[in-house]
């Protein structure tokens, strides 16, 4: 990002140039870590990781921690969901499905409404009972008038 930026500043001032300098010095480690590991890992696939003696013994390890760090992130993210599932359940729970207004816990009818709580809100016609959907005004099937919710 700040090499993009450098173009946008005076390429004659020191301090430009020296922030261009380090961003050149810094991409060129970058590319040469990476194609020592290209190389490492060509030669463990050749030779095996016994050739290499201690490197050997700390590739093992670090790969071992690495499964182990692997497997707790895994379940970090599992609970961090679980949790994230049970807000939004519990959230579902407090909302009014007919109103929307949110209700205290543990309340079982909506204290804006009245309606029930905790279900999904089936909406039926008042007549012959057909299903209907959220905010309709009259029963496609008996053409009844639906009352305001």
């Amino acid at each position: 990002m700040m090499k993009g930026l450098s173009g946008f500043m005076p390429q004659d001032d020191p301090e430009v140039r020296l922030m261009n300098a380090q961003t050149e010095v810094n991409e060129l480690k970058d590319r040469l870590t990476s194609l020592y590991a290209q190389i490492g890992r060509q030669a463990v696939e050749k030779y095996g990781p016994e050739a290499f003696g201690d490197q050997a013994d700390a590739l093992k390890l670090t790969q071992s921690n690495l499964a182990a760090a692997e497997s707790s992130l895994k379940s970090a993210q599992q609970e961090k969901d679980k949790k994230e599932r049970e807000e939004k359940e519990k959230a579902e729970r407090e909302t009014c499905p007919s109103c929307g207004a949110r209700n205290p816990e543990g309340v079982k009818f909506c204290q804006e409404c009245g309606a029930k709580l905790g279900a999904p809100a089936k909406n039926v016609c008042v007549n012959c009972g057909a299903e209907l959907a959220p905010g309709t005004r009259f029963c496609g099937e008996c053409g009844a008038r639906q009352p305001e919710v």
